[in-house]
């Protein structure tokens, strides 16, 4: 079969379109994402350094380099928040893999609609109607908010696709079991292959930065002395090295690549192994669904994957500082407050109970001395009926402060028959009544 060179149809046209404006807006979204989540982490760093760094600055030094080194370690956290706060306000819905999704989707119809159906009369109608649908599910998980550019480029998009070369697929032609192997199944496999290697030294490199942090911190440690303030700082290298590598989940990435890898040779090796006439459209056919499948399964499981790390890998853990420290300051002080209002109850408990006893043993002598020596029989009444109330009211409740004022106000004063009336009035009068009858 010759590959058939054909004239641009609008609706590759419009295909291609659609594939280079999501594959543009992943690609950007993608590292967008990246490049914020390395500066939280650089910031979270940052402020464990300048904490170190103000804490150990010497008091013979300049006071404006001290100002400085406060300066940065308030304005690091901070920054750290914010931008933390800004990556979960605006990338935490994962929109950059429902684009990637929607691209390979187009991708994988584009292939479909150029050999499968290279035949077929309903083929335009049915792109269309594919376009459309997958548009829709774009939209969906996007949650209704369709926000990207319009791409400018070329079609289809450099660098996957270069027109001008001769050896290269231009995109538009209908394509034959040879060159849909040479255009479509070697460049995916050389494709998979370079990542692989790739994720693989990233994944590598990344252990390798976790173990040597570790081991300093460790080492830190153990020397001991003034260097040991610095194992805060290995440790929020280690925190952040962890923290990457949970994000890129790169062992379920080299797994899913290798499987992909596996496939794709399988298919190869059995087309290669085809005699010229054993190439037939059924074998050809064949091959495209097994790796339009392959293709598509990894594009599922990559996203599975990133979207599993995405939801795993929390921004807090990299820049709240500023969060523990207030939510740790936020329960001393209800532990503080707890503590003074137990000891405030306890100490006044106690004491009411002390200074009660004394007010009644002292009122009790005061209020005897009255009604021994009162010579009226009202006054009688009236003491025995405050007297009463007296004791009812400090069984209510406990300590009386007008019972304290009057015991201070006529400390000085000797109740007996030569007692004014009076101050003897007065006195009665600043008692407590009660509403039992009097006589």
């Amino acid at each position: 079969m010759e590959n058939q060179e054909q004239p641009k149809t609008p609706i590759l046209e419009v295909a291609w379109q659609k594939f280079a404006q999501l594959d543009d807006a992943s690609v950007k979204r993608t590292a967008a994402y990246g490049n914020l989540r390395k500066w939280v982490a650089i910031f979270g760093v940052l402020a464990t350094l300048f904490s170190i760094l103000t804490a150990m600055y010497p008091n013979q030094f300049p006071a404006w380099g001290g100002l400085i080194l406060k300066g940065l370690l308030i304005a690091s956290p901070l920054i750290a928040s914010g931008l933390a706060a800004y990556t979960n306000d605006f990338y935490s819905t994962g929109d950059w893999l429902v684009a990637r999704a929607g691209a390979e989707e187009v991708l994988k119809d584009i292939y479909m609609y150029r050999t499968i159906l290279r035949n077929n009369a309903h083929r335009r109608s049915w792109l269309e109607k594919r376009l459309g649908k997958i548009q829709r599910s774009v939209f969906s998980g996007m949650n209704g908010e369709l926000v990207m550019e319009s791409f400018k480029g070329t079609l289809p998009p450099a660098p996957r696709f270069s027109p001008s070369d001769p050896n290269s697929d231009d995109g538009f032609s209908d394509l034959n079991g040879d060159a849909y192997f040479k255009f479509r199944l070697e460049n995916a496999l050389n494709w998979h292959i370079k990542k692989v290697n790739a994720k693989q030294k990233e994944r590598i490199n990344l252990q390798r930065l976790i173990y040597v942090s570790s081991g300093v911190g460790a080492m830190l440690a153990a020397f001991g002395n003034g260097l040991s303030i610095w194992v805060a700082l290995t440790a929020s290298f280690t925190a952040a090295f962890m923290g990457w590598q949970q994000l890129k989940n790169l062992e379920l990435v080299v797994r899913n690549y290798s499987k992909v890898i596996m496939e794709l040779s399988i298919i190869a090796d059995h087309w290669r192994n085809l005699e010229e006439k054993e190439r037939t459209k059924s074998e050809f056919y064949r091959m495209v669904n097994a790796t339009e499948d392959i293709l598509w399964s990894r594009n599922v499981e990559y996203i599975k994957a990133m979207q599993e790390a995405l939801k795993e890998s929390s921004l807090d853990e990299e820049a709240s500082l500023i969060k523990r420290v207030i939510e740790e300051q936020q329960d001393a002080d209800k532990r503080f407050r707890k503590e003074i209002a137990e000891a405030t109850v306890n100490f006044a408990s106690e004491t009411i109970e002390n200074t009660t006893d004394a007010f009644v043993e002292k009122f009790n002598e005061v209020l005897g001395s009255l009604s021994e020596e009162a010579s009226s029989d009202v006054v009688q009444a009236e003491l025995a009926a405050m007297k009463e109330a007296f004791i009812l009211f400090t069984e209510k409740v406990g300590l009386s402060n007008s019972l304290q004022k009057i015991a201070g106000d006529f400390e000085g004063v000797e109740v007996g028959s030569n007692t004014p009336k009076e101050v003897l009035n007065e006195i009665i009068s600043r008692y407590p009544k009660t509403d039992e009858a009097k006589g």
